[in-house]
């Protein structure tokens, strides 16, 4: 079947212009989609914190000696970690923390424990996974108190003045712990959500609830041209405000960006497509703008908040976990820090897209299904 016999180009335009022009002919409409993700730019950006339940902890003790054991038997019992790996050389420990499995590290050089012996001082290193500036900080301070706990019955027992030892910090991708370098990133893929979701999920109920639905009924225009032209002015609206936020972030919170930035505009396609099926099924189960707009409301917190945007998703119970399989901004979230912060390539972003693109087909089907079993 040739395509361009049955889907016009100058109708899908044509319903693009007269989209855009209704969305901002009102400065109340206007306000709504330029002003709140500015302001929420700027409070999340400012006020957001995060607390750590519990981190993922490994070992990497190249000592072996009685000392190391002590201080490891410490760890393990504390409530504030949970050990996921005893390592045994430096490789392992690129891939725990870039794959997210490992918080922090505590590394025993091979001299740890003839070192303190010795000459009564040493060193213990300490890398952390400085992504999560806040939660880095925090595992940092816990492993912080088990070291000094041991220091001060080392101390007691030996006579020394000085702590025996003494904790080196390595803060990977965030070397000052800067919490904005986390937070702002993640409020891009928060706003683009917003952004196309609402626009959307009101398009449709707006047509029926200002009683011109019928009247693009009639037209030439078929459903698929139909949704197709009210999908593009949000996708255009979030892409522009996505780059406005982008820039923001690197010019005015000074959060670097060290990955691709193409790389970054493909993968928030696929999450813009994924919002504005969800945003389309909404409208068209919508009969009135404030339905569509509750329901948009229904979907977007609980995808934020099962994305690990406020929580980490390995703190979640497990049944909530598998549901985080189904948020496209899980996957975005993803993407957007690690291109800022880490200069992921291809192979862990195609990871997150793939799963972004089949959202995408299904909640785009289903918009379509549903579209035109309301128009029957």
């Amino acid at each position: 079947m040739n395509w361009s016999s049955w889907i016009s180009l100058s109708r899908i335009f044509a319903l693009m212009v007269k989209e855009l022009r209704v969305l901002f002919r009102d400065k109340r409409t206007r306000f709504v989609v330029i002003g709140p993700p500015l302001i929420q730019l700027l409070i999340f950006g400012y006020a957001a914190t995060f607390e750590l339940k519990q981190a993922p902890i490994a070992i990497l003790n190249q000592d072996r000696g009685i000392i190391s054991q002590e201080i490891i038997g410490r760890l393990e019992g504390s409530d504030s970690f949970e050990v996921v790996a005893h390592l045994h050389n430096q490789q392992k420990v690129n891939q725990l923390i870039n794959e997210k499995k490992a918080l922090v590290v505590v590394s025993f050089p091979m001299d740890f424990s003839s070192r303190l012996l010795k000459d009564g001082t040493t060193d213990l290193q300490v890398i952390v996974d400085g992504r999560n500036s806040n939660t880095a900080l925090l595992a940092q301070n816990d492993v912080a108190g088990v070291v000094q706990t041991f220091n001060q019955l080392w101390a007691e027992q030996h006579n020394l003045k000085q702590p025996p030892i003494t904790l080196v910090p390595r803060n990977w991708f965030n070397e000052n712990l800067e919490n904005n370098w986390f937070f702002v990133p993640g409020i891009v893929a928060l706003i683009v959500l917003i952004v196309s979701l609402l626009i959307t999920a009101l398009s449709v109920a707006r047509e029926r609830e200002e009683g011109t639905f019928d009247q693009l009924l009639v037209t030439p225009c078929l459903p698929i041209e139909i949704l197709i032209g009210k999908s593009l002015p949000g996708m255009m609206v979030a892409l522009l405000e996505s780059n406005v936020i982008i820039l923001i972030a690197i010019f005015w919170f000074d959060v670097p960006f060290r990955g691709d930035y193409w790389l970054l505009q493909l993968s928030m396609m696929f999450f813009i497509i994924s919002a504005i099926g969800v945003g389309l099924m909404i409208s068209s189960l919508s009969t009135t703008q404030q339905q569509a707009l509750l329901g948009a409301f229904m979907f977007m917190v609980p995808a934020v908040i099962l994305s690990g945007f406020a929580t980490p998703i390995e703190n979640m119970p497990e049944v909530i976990q598998w549901l985080t399989y189904l948020d496209p901004m899980r996957y975005f979230l993803v993407i957007v820090r690690g291109i800022f912060l880490q200069d992921v390539g291809m192979d862990v972003v195609w990871s997150q897209i793939w799963p972004m693109a089949i959202i995408a087909m299904v909640t785009l089907s289903m918009a379509g299904w549903l579209f035109r079993h309301r128009t029957a």
